[in-house]
């Protein structure tokens, strides 16, 4: 099972992807198109062109993990436009949004993280 955790880094790549990739062939566009090491952890969310699924990637440290979620009626309302890259950043609460169908733009949290003074008076 995948955790999602303010800690990861997650990337949307803005293009859609062809769906009939699966491990290697995610893999390979993750590293020539998006520019990023697959080998990283960083947890790679896809689309498919008529935006009905979406494919995430993950390597976890001994493998690979590819799930996928493909809505029953309807599509994935949001998905960005522009980015560096190709790609486009969200917070882990972001693709919580995302992956319900909403808007992850629009979802309010808290910064991931934030530098603890070892002196309380500062």
């Amino acid at each position: 099972m995948i955790q999602l955790t303010p800690h990861m880094r997650i990337l949307v790549a803005i293009e859609p992807a062809d769906f009939r990739k699966g491990i290697d062939g995610l893999a390979r566009v993750c590293k020539a198109q998006l520019r990023h090491d697959p080998f990283q952890g960083i947890v790679f969310v896809f689309r498919n062109r008529r935006a009905t699924a979406v494919k995430m990637l993950v390597y976890d440290g001994q493998g690979f993990w590819l799930c996928q979620k493909r809505l029953s009626q309807g599509r994935f309302s949001w998905w960005p436009q522009s980015g560096s890259c190709g790609v486009h950043t969200l917070e882990a609460h972001q693709l919580s949004v995302l992956l319900s169908g909403g808007n992850p733009a629009a979802a309010q949290g808290r910064p991931p993280w934030r530098r603890i003074n070892g002196n309380p008076e500062k």
